[in-house]
């Protein structure tokens, strides 16, 4: 069976950024400002230190976020976008203004049912 080249191009690119972190993560990296670990955990207190490290390794392996590595003790290690990682942002932007719409969608439909009950 031949697999689906249209499919295989969406998987391949949402297989990059996709998860519940990887948006979120790649969302305050191109803030434009490089981030420590530590900065990065504080931005999303809800991440385990083991998931933040694993989405952290992906995105570099996919060379959407850089890794810098100082050499001074305690060692210093700050991520940033790429260049590659900064193409994303329209795609990121986009489905950041969905889900803004998607959650006010749901507000409206939970008030109009509320407001049918009542009635």
């Amino acid at each position: 069976m031949q697999k689906n080249p249209v499919q295989c191009q969406f998987v391949a690119a949402l297989d990059s950024i996709v998860g519940k972190w990887k948006p979120i993560i790649l969302y305050h990296l191109l803030q434009g400002k490089p981030l420590r670990f530590n900065e990065l955990r504080r931005l999303l207190p809800d991440i385990t230190q083991r998931m933040l490290t694993l989405h952290l390794r992906e995105l570099e392996e996919e060379e959407i976020v850089k890794r810098v590595i100082y050499p001074q003790i305690p060692p210093k290690v700050e991520y940033s976008i790429t260049e590659y990682g900064m193409s994303l942002s329209p795609v990121l932007e986009t489905l950041h203004q969905c889900g803004v719409a998607h959650i006010e969608r749901k507000q409206l439909i939970k008030e109009k049912n509320e407001q049918t009950k009542t009635d």
